[in-house]
């Protein structure tokens, strides 16, 4: 899906701590007699977060008889749609939720019954964030075009020296702007960002626009038949809100943090160090002893254990930090985690003051 393109930077060969990491994370797996996708664990979790989903979408458009209870229902569902793409719709389109191809793609569609499409996402994520991870004009993640600055070598604006302050309200809106504007602007330019974007065939097409229709449906059309139209789009806009606010903090707390680095990409485009060391150098887990926060984030907080083994399950990530830690430290790199979530979303804030004067 990603089509071909200009040149963009190239890793070192593999070196021996990813090679030495492979084999220590083989080793678990065939000591532990666990496998890497299809874990009972992730099943009975993707049936909760999806029973969680419908009873606050029947709260919502059935129970609200108050603006109280309205409100409630809409961040509860915001907060179930985060799950859903966190847990469910990530892993499967990792391809780290079953062996079975099927299996991930029933449950990958279900970012597209949420409105934004799966074959976008994953070139966005999948190919290029995860490839080229920090790098600036490399990875769409940190462009925010002229309102935010996320990474040094961004042009700085005289607004972004409020950024810190005003860009948690932009979060909010990246899901609403996802759903209703850059999926057919990325479709219609043919990029992302800076990389090309093949055009999707027949069956690509069917899937995104059936999954665009049934996400109005059940956010517009269903509603609409209970409540006033203009409440509806209140609501929907509320709960894709909390869901954007959700979504965006979560992956920039293991990005854009003060522990993480933004590489340049030198003018040859080889990059020093390789792909593995170049994941732990821009990579930052936080909150590794709050289990609750590591179920409903599915994993994010462990973002290095993720972007190292972006093809197992999240439910395992726990268990491979603890071999991704001890590796590091065998062969002499930094292994980077933010004691909590309130220290990690401390660090966010200051990178985004700092960016704003530099």
């Amino acid at each position: 899906m990603l089509a071909a393109d200009v040149s963009h930077p190239r890793f070192a060969a593999s070196g021996e701590f990813h090679r030495d990491l492979k084999a220590r994370v083989d080793a678990w797996f065939r000591a532990s007699q666990r496998s890497e996708r299809d874990a009972p664990a992730m099943y009975l979790k993707t049936a909760l977060i999806l029973a969680w989903f419908a009873a606050s979408w029947a709260l919502l458009v059935f129970g609200a008889g108050s603006v109280v209870v309205a409100a409630i229902g809409a961040a509860s569902l915001g907060l179930a749609i985060a799950a859903v793409g966190m847990s469910v719709m990530h892993d499967a389109n990792h391809g780290s939720y079953s062996r079975r191809a099927w299996v991930n793609g029933v449950f990958g569609w279900t970012v597209d019954a949420l409105g934004a499409s799966s074959y976008v996402w994953k070139v966005k994520h999948n190919a290029v964030h995860h490839t080229w991870t920090n790098i600036g004009g490399e990875d769409d993640d940190l462009d925010m075009g002229l309102l935010a600055r996320l990474s040094p070598e961004q042009a700085s604006r005289p607004w972004h020296r409020f950024q810190h302050l005003y860009v948690w309200v932009l979060y909010g809106l990246l899901m609403p702007k996802w759903v209703l504007y850059d999926d057919f602007a990325n479709l219609a330019h043919g990029r992302v960002g800076h990389h090309a974007l093949q055009r999707p065939n027949r069956r690509q097409w069917l899937l995104l626009v059936a999954g665009k229709l049934t996400f109005f449906g059940w956010a517009i059309v269903v509603p609409a038949l209970f409540h006033p139209l203009w409440l509806v789009v209140l609501a929907a806009f509320a709960t894709l809100f909390v869901t954007g606010v959700t979504l965006a903090v979560t992956f920039q707390l293991a990005h854009c943090v003060e522990e993480a680095t933004f590489p340049l990409a030198p003018a040859s485009g080889r990059m020093s160090s390789d792909w593995a060391e170049h994941q732990l150098e821009t990579t930052v887990d936080f909150a590794r002893g709050n289990p609750l926060l590591t179920w409903f984030m599915g994993g994010l907080n462990f973002q290095v254990e993720h972007h190292l083994f972006p093809k197992v399950c999240h439910v395992h990530y726990p268990a491979l930090a603890r071999i991704v830690e001890a590796t590091a430290r065998d062969h002499g790199l930094r292994y980077r985690a933010t004691r909590s979530l309130h220290a990690a979303v401390r660090s966010h804030f200051r990178v985004l003051r700092r960016l704003a004067v530099a």
